[in-house]
């Protein structure tokens, strides 16, 4: 019997993976942290970041879609070389530290739920999903990834086993509340780069025009109609993930808050240590819940971290890319996915403290983003790149917006990195 999705999942597509794939083990770190040191005082932040998210999200699907090409396809044609070539370059580096601290959190929460050593289950996730970009096609994979955005509603489940105070809750998300500490601002800074991270940039463009090519689209030999039902598509699919994506950070960042922050215990480093931290204060059930969560989004985020950066690589140079091609019919592609995941596993079993490391690649992120959202929203603006359909007015306000929004982030990170 053939295992068939379900009929939401049927009809979403590369946004709610997207989506998914931003709550990812260091993600849900973030969210944990800053709960346990906010309270619900933090709460706030998730809805203040859900416009320009979705706004972003939405121009890297269109343009995508629209082009038939991805960001760095476009930017290889539309922006000086040295540019494609730096941003490209910041991105595989953050990337791969990325990974490295995702999969190091999968090895930990394993350990913690079977026992066995954590090194030898991060070496095993590692090469797992290494097999699986390089030998299951695009068509397969999709729908795998799919099914396993349905494991981040365990964080959902996870809430309903602790007792929340709803009034409170509700009352520090109509008045949020502001501090004047450094802290405050740098999680300010730690939530909105976790949230618009450029790697799902490359992600949403790069699987839009896998779809196409799957079902054999060509970019401008489209029919009118047929090209307005697939940005509405686009657009409700983005909605849904990105929707979808800040709802289970908003869960996590509660259960930080009336859990560990109520508690008393305000520092939590890595998302096992969050698992760990909430068995003895939440029950059994919601550890064992947050420990599964970890690796299974983890699954989902380690794929699509070493693909978008697979991505822009092959794009930026000019080489054959897809995960829908064997391996020998794109075999530098495949290269870098390969490359970046062994040796995003491989920082695990060095010196290196893969957690201090992914802070430097948030601060990689939060810079790297700036520029690559310019460079999005003046392509989004190009007939060349969009034909005949430009983005809307709003979703161009917003996507200006969000680089207003993260280059403030960005001065504030950096004015507190500099004192």
């Amino acid at each position: 019997m053939r295992l068939g999705l379900p009929s939401f999942l049927r009809h979403v597509g590369p946004g709610v993976v997207t989506g998914a794939a931003d709550d990812d083990p260091s993600g849900i770190a973030t969210y944990t942290q800053a709960g346990a040191q906010f309270g619900t005082g933090i709460l706030w932040t998730v809805f203040l970041s859900l416009p320009f998210m979705v706004a972003i999200q939405l121009v890297s699907a269109r343009i995508g879609r629209q082009s038939g090409r991805g960001i760095a396809a476009n930017l290889r044609l539309h922006a000086p070389r040295w540019f494609v070539l730096l941003i490209v370059a910041l991105l595989l580096a953050a990337n791969t530290i990325n990974i490295a601290a995702d999969i190091a959190a999968m090895g930990e929460a394993l350990q913690m739920v079977v026992g066995g050593g954590e090194h030898f289950h991060a070496a095993v996730f590692g090469v797992l999903t290494v097999l699986l970009q390089v030998f299951v096609p695009y068509r397969r994979l999709a729908p795998l990834l799919k099914w396993l955005t349905l494991s981040l509603f365990v964080y959902v489940l996870a809430v309903f086993t602790v007792q929340v105070p709803w009034a409170r809750v509700v009352h520090d998300l109509v008045v949020p509340r502001l501090e004047a500490s450094s802290a405050f601002w740098m999680t300010i800074v730690a939530i909105l780069g976790t949230t618009i991270s450029p790697y799902l940039f490359f992600w949403q463009a790069s699987q839009e025009v896998e779809e196409m090519r799957l079902h054999g689209i060509v970019a401008g030999n489209e029919a009118p109609g047929a090209v307005l039902r697939a940005l509405r598509r686009v657009r409700l699919d983005t909605l849904i993930g990105m929707v979808f994506s800040n709802g289970i950070a908003f869960c996590v960042m509660l259960m930080g808050a009336v859990v560990l922050h109520t508690a008393g215990i305000t520092s939590v480093e890595t998302a096992a240590q969050a698992a760990q931290a909430l068995r003895p204060l939440a029950g059994d059930l919601a550890f064992v819940l947050f420990a599964v969560g970890i690796i299974a989004t983890g699954l989902l985020a380690v794929p699509v971290l070493a693909s978008s950066a697979a991505y822009a690589v092959a794009e930026a140079f000019g080489w054959d890319e897809g995960l829908e091609r064997r391996w020998y019919e794109a075999k530098k592609f495949y290269a870098i996915i390969t490359v970046a995941t062994l040796v995003g596993t491989g920082l695990d079993f060095t010196s290196v403290d893969p957690m201090k490391a992914l802070y430097w690649s948030a601060v990689v992120n939060g810079v790297v983003s700036v520029p690559i959202m310019v460079a999005m929203m003046v392509l989004s603006g190009k007939r060349e790149v969009m034909g005949p359909l430009p983005v809307r007015r709003k979703t161009r306000f917003l996507g200006w917006a969000s680089v207003a929004l993260m280059s403030a982030a960005v001065f504030m990170m950096g004015r507190d990195f500099l004192r």
